[in-house]
């Protein structure tokens, strides 16, 4: 099962109940929440994301790049969303946030950057629905896909296969039409893409054809 996760960064923000309309054929809309400590941007809040749990037609797939997510991560949770993903370099005890944000009725996410080893998580996989390999440092979107993270997205998906357990396997970063067939054969089955969709004039169109591509190179 393929999935392609918008990211409304790459959206107008004054008009974001129009452009997320504009991609009813999403899965989910990826909500990139950044504090400006743990990494240099300002976005969202928790407002924000209340407010946009309100017009979404579809679910939100939260991803908090935030200083203690131990703290604020179960509030997100507690707005409705899908699914919430905290940074593994952030947070003080992964498991027992994970377990918290399915207590509050989310899928639980664990996001790594570009330098984060995969290997002391792989043991803990069934505390998580949702691993999020970041493909570019995070922080801004427009980056360019970095191919040296696939390797552990391969890992990570040679272990969920192994396990039986369904957990996505998610993809953020310079996610386009050329990148997201790379992605899809080391094993990715969720896709963050921001500027390949709503720099078209066919977000909806763009949406099908990176699931296509995907579909065709998935495992």
């Amino acid at each position: 099962m393929v999935r392609i996760n918008p990211s409304i960064l790459a959206a107008d923000f004054a008009n974001l109940e129009r452009d997320v309309a504009s991609i009813s054929n999403a899965d989910l809309i990826h909500v990139d929440v950044m504090d400006n400590h743990f990494v240099p941007n300002l976005t969202f809040g928790l407002q924000m994301v209340g407010r946009l749990q309100e017009v979404s037609t579809r679910p939100l797939d939260v991803h908090l790049m935030i200083e203690d997510p131990d703290r604020w991560a179960p509030e997100y949770a507690e707005t409705g969303a899908y699914s919430v993903t905290f940074h593994a370099e952030a947070a003080r005890d992964a498991v027992a946030l994970a377990r918290r944000l399915r207590q509050s009725g989310a899928r639980a996410g664990i996001a790594l950057k570009p330098g984060t080893a995969v290997e002391p998580y792989l043991e803990l996989l069934p505390e998580f629905d949702q691993v999020l390999v970041m493909t570019v440092e995070p922080g801004f979107g427009g980056q360019s896909f970095r191919e040296s993270t696939m390797p552990k997205l391969a890992l990570l998906r040679s272990a969920v296969m192994k396990s039986g357990l369904d957990i996505w396997l998610e993809v953020d970063g310079g996610i386009d039409e050329e990148t997201i067939s790379v992605a899809a054969e080391a094993g990715a089955d969720t896709f963050v893409a921001g500027s390949a969709v709503f720099r078209s004039d066919d977000p909806a169109g763009r949406i099908d054809l990176l699931r296509s591509l995907a579909e065709q190179h998935s495992h």
